[in-house]
Order: structure tokens, then sequence, then C-alpha cells
């Protein structure tokens, strides 16, 4: 089993790249839900320099790097089938089906965008973004802790950050409202 850490360094090498393309993609349709309100001029150059960019990002990197994250994962699960027995395992498989979710509602979202349908507004857009967030702090808690009680104290954790972040968001837009207001 000596290509078995090769295995899990493509893994874990495709599920960075994965979330990279889930971190930026909502930050794109954020831009272009912006840019449709623009006027003309400026809405038809920026729209179609942030349809490339999101269509770029999201086939060549983000779609990819999920199926061969996904092949190299059920790939370590055959090798190491007793995984799926422990309980840190199954609650990861919760999470990521939860990140297939989340990336399926985006691919949503994308096509939409692509064809000028404006569904979200941007600020739900910077909401929308943290959700690849939670789940990449839950499953790295899992995959590391693996322990339940510490992994529960990872979970609460990753609840807490919701919060924050939630704050967080909300103060920065009533910053952003006085200074555009002012």
């Amino acid at each position: 089993m000596e290509y078995y850490q090769y295995i899990k360094s493509f893994h874990l090498i495709f599920v960075i790249t994965w979330f990279a393309g889930l971190f930026y993609i909502p930050r794109l349709f954020v831009y272009q839900i912006e840019a449709f309100y623009k006027p003309t001029t400026e809405k038809e150059i920026l729209g179609k320099q942030l349809k490339l960019m999101a269509n770029r990002l999201w086939y060549i990197i983000t779609w990819p790097s999920a199926i061969l994250a996904t092949f190299f994962a059920i790939w370590l699960l055959i090798l190491q089938p007793y995984w799926v027995e422990q309980t840190w395992m199954q609650v990861k498989l919760a999470f990521v089906l939860l990140l297939i979710i989340y990336h399926l509602k985006t691919h949503q979202y994308f096509k939409q965008l692509q064809k000028d349908i404006i569904s979200k507004s941007s600020n739900f857009m910077r909401v929308w973004n943290e959700g690849a967030t939670f789940i990449l702090f839950a499953v790295v808690f899992l995959a590391i802790l693996k322990n339940a009680l510490n992994w529960i104290y990872g979970i609460v954790g990753i609840l807490v950050l919701g919060i924050l972040i939630m704050l967080g968001f909300k103060m920065y837009k009533s910053i952003r409202e006085k200074n555009t207001s002012g």
C-alpha cells in the first residue's frame, strides 16, 4: 500500500482546489449581480468579463476538482473500508453530502447568472459565500480530531463561528450603507 499516501495527497490537493473554487465563485456572483444594475455600458463590459471569469473558474477548476476529490475519496474508502464504520467518518460523509448539495445549488445560481437571471441579491450571495467555509471547518475538525468529544466541540465551534460571521456581515453591511449614504 505504498501508493496509499499518493492517493491521499491527490485527494487533499483536489479538495483544496474544489474549495478554492467554491470560495471564489459566490464572490464573482456578488460582482455579477452588482454589475447588472450599473449603466448599460458598464453593465455590458463588466457582465461579459465576469461571466467569462465565472465560466472558467467553474468548469476548469471547480467541477474537475470536485470530481477528482470525490474519485480519490472513494478510492481511499475502498482501500480502507473500515473507516465507514467509524462515527466521525459517518458524520464527515454527511458534511460531504451537504457540500455536494451546496455545490449543486451553486451550480444553479451559476447557470442563472450566465443567462442574466438575477434571482438573489448581492447580500444573499455574500452570506451564501460562507456556506463552504462552515463545511470546511466541520470536515477538517472531524478528519483531524476523530475523537467524538473533540469533534462535538469542533461542531459547536463552527456554530459559534457562524454566529460571529453573521454579526460581522451585519456590521459590514451597516458600515457600507452608512458610507454609501453619507
